[in-house]
């Protein structure tokens, strides 16, 4: 009897398993075509939660010969995806069990060549076939449309600085009702629900009471339900980080200065809207995030040991896995952070790593040879490059070309007039573009100092027209060591 019962208890946990296991089976496939694509790598990416919105990579592939590819995903419920190529991308619902068959036409992939797509982004031209009428994306568009023009034909009566009209907001949601009806889907109804609450939150229409009442209260969180938490983070926005009637800012700067989380937890209770408990912590994670860049208030690294103890102390597993997002947005933000990595082809096409360079003084430099600022400063730099390296400064050049071509590069480095005097490593791009992202770089030039320990050294590092080259932090230690002695001397 004991062994039917093991053998019961083994069977049920294979089964679980298999159901776990194959519940993953991708069941979204978004295939397409892209003229003039063929080896550019595709990404699809997703966002982890709605609170850091940290991005994440689902697929990946690389456009075959006849311009096509192939990305798949698994969603329960419908999804937010992005689908990138370069920097260039657009966002879309996914629905499980769906199939999307997209084409991208006449795209001009040298866009960046001439316009700055990281300030100002070039939207990935997918062109969806065979989508019913009554399509999710199609249907959020057209609601979409329809409060945009509303609000921009009528802006004078939703604008504070003259005297706002609730009559035309009703009038929106009836213009809504009419033109965006029902389509038999949940996610449609809710998206609609909960975005006019938010815009009615933000409008002042309606007060925070009334709207808690009627959305969140006595109800289920709706984790997975992005239209749901961002109506929610709308309500709580600023609420707790910069004090309210029940709780005010200072209380709230000791509690994070002192690492009380618990003490915070249980005094909040006293404001009707976070009695539950699982409402509050939410709150209490939005707070921290936003507590984090009001500096005045509150201390950084206090506010991420105060994260690192909800992460350790909930009970609710979606807080958690936000806690940890936070934390990885924080390290994003923080300029101690260790910066990345890569390994790119010099001007002979040989591989050349950051990490070859550890232990020196790095500034790192991201240039197009075309560009007449980025000229200006590589021409400044090779004024000062050989002062800089000749004094035992410890310290490196390294350029990293951002031309799409190589051989652009190359040309400069070898035919240019004055090629012989940008005597220091430069390397090429090499069409990862995930380099550009991990460095942040959003225009060119942009420069980044990196010290020895491989950490940055500015959150936003002096050009070499500032004159950073004349007195630069690495001769912090000599002119130490000269003072102290001086002082000994005398």
């Amino acid at each position: 009897m004991r062994n039917l019962s093991r053998l019961f208890l083994v069977l049920s946990l294979l089964l679980l398993l298999s159901n776990g296991l194959s519940s993953q089976t991708p069941n979204v496939t978004i295939r397409g075509n892209v003229e003039d694509g063929a080896g550019k790598e595709v990404l699809l990416i997703g966002y982890t939660d709605q609170l850091t919105y940290h991005e994440y990579v689902i697929d990946r592939t690389v456009i075959d010969e006849d311009g096509n590819f192939s990305l798949q995903t698994y969603v329960n419920y419908p999804t937010l995806v992005v689908v990138q190529i370069e920097h260039y991308s657009q966002s879309f619902y996914v629905e499980a069990g769906r199939v999307y068959d997209a084409k991208i036409r006449d795209f001009d992939w040298n866009v960046n060549e001439w316009r700055n797509i990281y300030l100002d982004p070039v939207t990935l031209p997918l062109e969806f076939s065979n989508l019913p009428a009554r399509e999710l994306n199609v249907s959020v568009s057209t609601f979409d449309r329809v409060v945009d023009s509303f609000m921009y034909v009528n802006r004078e009566y939703f604008d504070f600085r003259f005297h706002v009209n609730k009559q035309y907001f009703d009038t929106l949601v009836m213009e809504v009702n009419n033109r965006c009806p029902s389509i038999g889907n949940d996610y449609f109804d809710r998206y609609k629900q909960y975005h006019l609450a938010a815009l009615k939150c933000q409008l002042r229409f309606e007060s925070r009471n009334s709207l808690f009442k009627k959305y969140i209260d006595n109800q289920p969180i709706l984790y997975y339900d992005d239209s749901y938490m961002k109506f929610f983070f709308t309500l709580f926005e600023k609420q707790l980080s910069r004090g309210n009637r029940y709780v005010r800012v200072d209380q709230m700067a000791q509690w994070v200065d002192k690492v009380q989380l618990d003490r915070m937890m249980d005094s909040l209770g006293v404001d009707p809207l976070l009695r539950n408990e699982q409402v509050r912590e939410l709150a209490v994670l939005q707070f921290l995030k936003e507590a984090y860049h009001y500096e005045y208030y509150y201390h950084p690294s206090k506010v991420r040991l105060m994260v690192e103890q909800l992460a350790q102390r909930t009970k609710f597993p979606q807080h958690q896995e936000m806690a940890q997002h936070l934390l990885a947005h924080f390290d994003k933000v923080e300029t101690t952070s260790k910066v990345s990595t890569f390994c790119l082809p010099d001007v002979d096409k040989h591989k050349v790593c950051l990490d070859s360079l550890k232990g020196r003084w790095i500034y790192l430099s991201f240039v197009r040879t075309a560009d007449p600022a980025s000229l200006s400063e590589i021409e400044t730099m090779a004024h000062f490059h050989d002062s800089v390296c000749d004094s035992g400064s410890n310290v490196s050049f390294v350029t990293v070309c951002c031309d799409r071509e190589f051989q652009k590069m190359y040309h400069f480095l070898r035919n240019g007039r004055h090629s012989n005097r940008y005597n220091w490593l430069w390397v090429h791009f090499d069409g990862q573009y995930q380099v550009l992202e991990d460095f942040k770089v959003v225009s060119y030039p942009t420069f980044l100092l990196i010290n020895p320990e491989g950490r940055l050294h500015y959150s936003v590092t002096p050009s070499p027209a500032s004159g950073i080259f004349l007195h630069g932090p690495w001769e912090k230690k000599k002119t130490e060591e000269e003072r102290k002695f001086f002082l000994d001397r005398y």
